[in-house]
């Protein structure tokens, strides 16, 4: 059976486990947007590829330079974008890092009863949420240049018609 230290320490770990699990449901979702932004990227340059050697080839008609001009600027955009989720990745997984040493000092706070493991559990446990910010700026950041881009894409389509 657990004596009230036992029961304190597991419910202080606690909080910093459930970060943990937070921010590994997050960096779940966001290593996807960063596969789709890859991915996207590859097509985009493998069309433009194309483009191009049709270009050297025969050239283009006016529909085919502005697609790969639209091309362009939207590689662009994903090249932007994709810094931002390299970023938001970055955080998250640096989040996960401060959470786990913040359960760690907890623990050798038990059990050694140093006052200064309780003091560094808070100070690291405050970085890794500090992270969790920084990493949501950056998500949400490229959520706002995804927009951008889709916007291009529409508006291409409104001129090829």
């Amino acid at each position: 059976m657990f004596d009230f230290n036992s029961v304190n320490l597991i419910q202080s770990m606690l909080a910093p486990g459930l970060m943990i699990s937070a921010c590994g449901l997050l960096l779940l979702g966001i290593h996807n947007k960063y596969s789709l932004v890859v991915n996207r990227i590859r097509t985009l340059e493998e069309e433009k590829r194309r483009l191009i050697a049709l270009y050297k080839k025969e050239g283009l008609d006016p529909d085919q330079k502005t697609r790969l001009n639209s091309i362009q600027m939207q590689v662009e955009r994903f090249e932007y974008r994709v810094k931002l989720v390299r970023n938001a990745v970055f955080f998250y997984t640096m989040a996960v890092a401060f959470f786990v040493l913040s359960s760690l000092c907890i623990g050798l706070q038990f059990v050694t009863e140093l006052q200064l493991f309780q003091s560094l559990a808070l100070v690291v446990f405050l970085m890794g949420m500090t992270s969790v910010l920084v990493a949501i700026i950056y998500a949400a950041r490229e959520v706002w240049k995804g927009y951008a881009i889709v916007k291009i894409e529409v508006k291409e389509s409104e001129i090829s018609w």
